[in-house]
């Protein structure tokens, strides 16, 4: 017990004594004055969820299904999203492609199509100024609606249709 006393006490003493090394001076100041800076140049960044169109039997009729693309931009930035025509060989923005997953089945295709809106009205593309969907950066993630359609259309054989598309940030 004396041992932790003695070794407490030397502990008060080492900080009374780096407190003390401590001075305080009367004689005058003298400032220096400096800069801080931090150079934000436009910028953005993009990502994008899944859209799964789920189970179905014969494309009888239109599947809808929707999902988002997210994307944060540096306050006041003006940006335009484009979506690719998909990695399908024969996919193009005007008639999009998923192909068959299952090996003999990949070159056997089922036709989909994206939208800028609801209403399945205007398709989204990846063209400037023509049918990508412009916005303004905010300087937090912005969440831009992707409406996906299958429309009735002859059933292929039962497999997985899929395919990859781009989504594309432009400012």
């Amino acid at each position: 017990m004396k041992r932790s006393q003695q070794l407490c006490s030397a502990l008060i003493l080492a900080g009374a004594a780096s407190a003390a090394s401590a001075a305080v001076y009367n004689n005058g100041t003298s400032p220096a004055v400096f800069t801080v800076s931090l150079t934000l140049q436009a910028n953005c960044t993009i990502g994008a969820s899944a859209l799964a169109f789920g189970s179905y039997g014969v494309l009888g009729s239109a599947i809808n299904q929707q999902t988002t693309v997210q994307v944060t931009c540096t306050n006041t930035t003006p940006y335009n999203v484009g979506l690719d025509a998909g990695g399908v060989s024969g996919s193009t923005v005007a008639a999009r492609l998923m192909a068959g997953t299952t090996a003999g089945n990949t070159s056997t295709t089922v036709g989909f199509q994206l939208y800028q809106d609801a209403g399945h009205g205007t398709i989204w593309g990846n063209t400037q100024g023509t049918d990508t969907v412009a916005g303004t950066g905010s300087g937090s993630a912005q969440s831009i609606n992707v409406y996906g359609q299958v429309p009735a259309q002859a059933t292929p054989k039962p497999d997985t249709y899929q395919t990859t598309v781009t989504a594309t940030v432009y400012f």
